[in-house]
This record gives structure tokens, sequence and C-alpha cells, in this order.
């Protein structure tokens, strides 16, 4: 998977983060968005890099101005969990 952060100006207030995921999910449907207008960010897990050009203009069409964006590579929910959760093999406990 890979997470894309992309950074929103506009959003004040809970309603206008459901504007922007529901762009973001538009654009893209096999996407995981949330969005925070406190941090002035949307985060999107998907199984491909997003397209920038696709996204500023779903953003701006919405009225919010879209900032900038970055990826990443997001690790594996099931084995960040396992690594979370492992204690290892040594253990004293």
């Amino acid at each position: 998977m890979i997470k894309t952060t992309i950074k929103i100006d506009g959003m004040m207030c809970p309603m206008c983060e459901a504007h922007v995921t529901e762009t973001i999910r538009k654009a893209y449907p096999e996407a995981k968005v949330t969005s925070s207008h406190k941090k002035g960010e949307s985060i999107v897990l998907a199984p491909i890099y997003l397209n920038e050009k696709i996204l500023k203009k779903a953003i701006g069409d919405t009225g919010y101005t879209f900032i900038s964006m970055s990826s990443e590579e997001a690790p594996d929910e099931k084995s960040f969990l396992q690594k979370l959760f492992h204690r290892g093999e040594d253990a004293d406990w």
C-alpha cells in the first residue's frame, strides 16, 4: 500500500473534511481516506501512487486549495501489528 499525505488549505470544520474525503474517494474509489481540518491534511492509503494533477483539480473544484502531497510505501497492516505485539522468542516473561 502507498500512503499519501495531502496538505490542503481551507478546511474549517468536520463537514469540510467530509467534502474533501468524498472528493478523493470519487477520484480513487479503492482508497482509504481520512481528512483532518485541524491538521489541514488528508491521508490516503491506496494500492497505487496517486496522480497529483488529478488530486489538485478535484480538490480545487471543491473550493479548497491543494498545497502539496508526499507519498511513501506504507507498512502492511498485518505485519505492522505483528511487529508491534511480538515480544520476541527470547523474552524473559
